[in-house]
């Protein structure tokens, strides 16, 4: 039996199973498939039964199921929409706050200063997949405050890789403002040629093979082109030094509202392939935290970094948007918003990890971190949504 629990075909099946499992069993009763699934995960993981561990297959199917989630998130998009001065001074405050906090936060406990820096630098990140699901599930993904999140989200996760750069240059004194450059131009190549050729080529690329005549006969090659693009930019930025997901966002703002005629609507086609894949990506958040390994005294580090962690984004974000004037309570979802690392931080801890920088205890505290924010992200937004909601009823 041993031996059947970690064979691929076992691993994969299982793992699409409780996924989608725990899609339905979230839409039945109405709560949050993104809590849903990671708290599956986490029963399903090492913390509990120990029937799927986090292997690189497993990973590799979860960053799968956040490239489809980003690619149909960008479908919602215009590229004004993530371009306003507003949203880059929300995100850099995103970055630089928590770093501060987190750094400061390591110091107090005693870690070494390597590890500080790294504890800082994995609570600059926000999980742009976390939200946007959420987003998406209760139909908010075009209002104003969700625009402000992931406008500033994809720009944060950009600071981000910069931040990253900089803790690694810090932490091994190889530092330079070269490398730095070097890093930021390479964003900006990537943003700025990528949207373009999305816009003026590809873009209209889609049209004309809707219009063409073997698309009457095979509607479905638009939803084949649309996913080619997806998959072709998350490639380059990966190529580029960034994030896949960050590939697939722009991808999907590029193509998005194209009107078809002949072809397979795909946004419709992708819809459900993220449904599938995004579940993956969201269990295995779960499955990668290993609750056993906590010890007592991380525990109370664990307790003060969660609290810093939406302590700093809360400030940081919503106390930006609250001064350039959004509300009391848009500028409270923004901050919420941004609160969730998810996947992000626990890449950078893995870094961290990886280059022996940070020790396993303070991975673990990273991860529970990441999770804790992930499960209670979704909780508080719709909470804040609901009384907005309310509000608007009570004022008709």
């Amino acid at each position: 039996m041993a031996d059947v629990l970690h064979l691929v075909e076992f691993q994969m099946s299982f793992l699409l199973f409780v996924a989608l499992a725990g899609y339905l069993l979230a839409s039945r009763v109405n709560q949050s498939v993104v809590v849903a699934e990671i708290l599956i995960g986490v029963v399903v993981g090492p913390s509990v039964l120990g029937l799927i561990t986090y292997t690189d297959f497993v990973g590799n199917m979860a960053h799968l199921g956040a490239v489809f989630l980003l690619f149909v998130v960008g479908m919602e998009f215009r590229f004004e929409d993530i371009v306003k001065p507003r949203y880059l001074l929300i995100a850099a405050v995103g970055v630089v706050l928590p770093w501060g906090m987190g750094f400061a936060t390591s110091l107090l406990f005693h870690y070494p200063y390597a590890t500080s820096v790294f504890v800082g630098t994995a609570l600059t990140a926000t999980s742009i997949a976390i939200t946007a699901n959420i987003l998406k599930e209760m139909g908010k993904l075009n209002s104003s405050p969700a625009r402000a999140i992931i406008g500033a989200a994809v720009i944060d996760d950009v600071l981000g890789l910069i931040a990253l750069t900089i803790s690694k240059g810090l932490v091994s004194s190889s530092f330079s403002f070269g490398v730095l450059a070097l890093t930021i131009g390479k964003v900006f190549l990537f943003l700025g040629v990528g949207g373009a050729l999305g816009l003026f080529g590809f873009r209209r690329l889609l049209s004309l093979i809707d219009q063409a005549k073997f698309t009457k006969r095979y509607p479905e090659v638009t939803f084949i082109f649309s996913t080619m693009i997806a998959f072709l930019y998350a490639v380059a930025a990966e190529v580029m030094g960034l994030s896949a997901i960050v590939g697939a966002f722009i991808a999907g703002v590029s193509l998005g509202g194209v009107k078809l005629r002949h072809g397979r609507d795909h946004l419709q086609g992708s819809e459900s392939l993220q449904i599938i894949f995004a579940s993956i990506f969201f269990v295995s958040l779960g499955v990668l935290v290993d609750v056993r390994a906590l010890q007592p005294h991380v525990l109370i580090f664990l307790s003060v970094l969660t609290i810093v962690a939406f302590v700093s984004k809360i400030v940081g974000c919503g106390g930006i948007a609250l001064l350039s004037g959004s509300k009391v309570k848009e500028a409270s979802i923004i901050g919420i918003g941004m609160a969730p690392r998810g996947e992000v931080a626990m890449i950078i801890a893995l870094i961290g990890l990886d280059s022996k920088l940070i020790t396993q205890d303070i991975y673990v505290a990273i991860i529970l971190m990441s999770l804790l924010t992930t499960v209670a992200t979704p909780v508080f937004l719709r909470l804040l949504l609901a009384e907005k909601r309310a509000a608007i009823r009570s004022a008709q």
